[in-house]
């Protein structure tokens, strides 16, 4: 998901030469300052790899070495996107695992349902509507707010990135739409009718997320300078993917109400304990495994600079985990083990939008700070009544606006660094234009997404219905959602 500088890029299916950067993620930098077409000859004509003979006189050859050189270039980087790609798709089993660990053992098959189908329908969506609406279309106009070209991906205005075949660029964009439909499934978890959390799906993937991609990534009003001429920054998605699908886990919620026990008759928060911390963690690990595709992955190249992206990454997540256990040591006595978990995925969440525009200091204070801020933020949506059994809102919403505001702090990148797509963070000496960017990209979308996502569930509410009958509730969406609970009898627990 990177952005070329300002001028022409090749893009197959249409010359979209322009005067404007061209979009996805905006990974620029050191791509762009140093070709690496002139350090895969040099490695080649040292290994052997590609026969390039630079001879006095030999220009034909030359240029032919360099052709060469460019088509394994090319084929690297639709290799190593793919392999990404992959690597985030591979992360549904991680939210699948983590969301039925914290849940209770009668509704497992119900939950692994969900996320199947997150992905599942998502991908058929996106393939006929979302591409499209992210991606597709002029950039002036109402194109700032919403594409509108490539359909299912024919015709001659399908847009993909540099060096990327449009199917490798639509099987990593599908993954990230995959990932923003499942994290509301945890905040409504054991108590949501499936047809109405299809339905949520389908329109999430096809519409409310690809909208969101279009102000940023697909070219849009935010990545075009927003209200004050500086490039909104999101790297790899704290706030178009994890927030988009926090602040849509916190109306879907909101809007269905808490499962029966949760309050006391005083209003009080009562623990309801998942079925198998070791699911949980599992799928924490996973969804770390995962994150290498998600930030590394979306620089869209094969290229050096994916090292340092994964470098920022683990210093987050890791961060994250760690500040998350003390916390919950110094204030509970004992060490959380899911909370912790949650640590990590935080810490992962904040640094996702600036993994590649902040140093390796940055990166573990984004983590540290992230993983501080989720175990306060669970406890302040407890008691506000929202009812998230897997802390999505907080993971995701909460530590997603903070990560992708952090970038206006910490990005060690100025504008001439950056090919001209961020500034230098406030404390680095940038000032507040790309902080005050930043904060006008994350209000922008939460408002976006709560009031549609809203408008979604309650529709959903007032027509087929949102939440299943009490009864159901009591007894477990396994059988009474899909005819078969996911554990036989001997190990089925409350």
């Amino acid at each position: 998901m990177t952005v070329w500088p300002r001028g022409s890029v090749p893009v197959r299916g249409r010359d979209r030469t322009s005067t404007f950067p061209y979009p996805a993620n905006i990974r620029i930098g050191e791509r762009m300052r140093t070709s690496r077409v002139p350090r895969l000859v040099a490695a080649a004509a040292m290994g052997g790899v590609i026969p390039v003979v630079i001879a006095a006189g030999g220009a034909a050859a030359d240029e032919e070495g360099l052709a060469a050189a460019a088509s394994v270039q090319a084929t690297l980087d639709n290799v190593w996107v793919l392999v990404a790609a992959v690597l985030v798709i591979f992360m549904q089993a991680g939210f699948a695992l983590v969301e039925a660990g914290l849940t209770r053992a009668k509704n497992v098959a119900n939950i692994f349902m969900k996320n199947l189908m997150d992905f599942c329908v998502g991908a058929l969506l996106f393939f006929a509507i979302g591409y499209a609406i992210a991606f597709g279309g002029e950039f002036t106009g109402a194109g700032k707010f919403i594409g509108g070209d490539g359909w299912f991906l024919a015709g001659d205005g399908v847009f993909t990135y540099g060096t990327l075949d449009k199917f490798t660029f639509f099987t990593f964009q599908v993954a990230f739409a995959a990932t923003a439909a499942t994290i509301v499934s945890g905040a409504m978890a054991e108590r949501t009718k499936f047809k109405s959390y299809v339905i949520y799906s389908a329109v999430i993937s096809a519409v409310i997320y690809p909208i969101v991609v279009r102000w940023q990534w697909g070219g849009g009003w935010l990545f075009q300078g927003g209200i004050n001429d500086t490039p909104f920054h999101d790297f790899a998605g704290s706030s178009l993917v994890h927030m988009t699908g926090g602040c849509a886990a916190l109306m879907g919620a909101k809007i269905l109400g808490p499962r029966i026990g949760k309050y006391s008759a005083d209003g009080k928060p009562q623990v309801i304990p998942g079925h198998s911390i070791p699911f949980a963690i599992l799928g924490c690990f996973i969804l770390l495994v995962g994150w290498y595709g998600f930030n590394p992955g979306s620089y869209l190249a094969a290229d050096s600079v994916v090292g340092v992206i994964a470098v920022n990454t683990t210093l987050a997540g890791a961060a994250g985990a760690v500040v998350a256990m003390f916390v919950t040591w110094i204030r509970d006595g004992k060490p959380d083990v899911s909370m912790t978990g949650n640590g990590l995925l935080a810490g992962l969440v904040g640094v996702t939008a600036g993994c590649w525009a902040v140093d390796q200091a940055g990166a573990l204070i984004i983590g540290a700070l992230a993983g501080a801020i989720v175990v306060f933020a669970v406890s302040f949506i407890d008691r506000l009544r929202i009812d998230d059994p897997v802390g999505a809102v907080s993971v995701h919403g909460i530590c997603g606006a903070f990560g992708t505001i952090a970038v206006g702090l910490f990005s060690t990148l100025d504008a001439e660094e950056s090919g001209g797509v961020l500034k230098e963070g406030l404390f680095y000496g940038g000032g507040v234009d790309q902080l005050v960017s930043q904060v006008v990209g994350v209000v922008s979308i939460a408002a976006f997404v709560l009031v549609t996502s809203g408008v979604l569930f309650l529709v959903l509410k007032k027509t087929v219905g949102l939440r299943v009958p009490e009864h159901e509730e009591r007894e477990g969406l396994d059988v009474h959602e899909h005819g078969a609970p996911g554990y036989t009898s001997d190990v089925l627990v409350g």
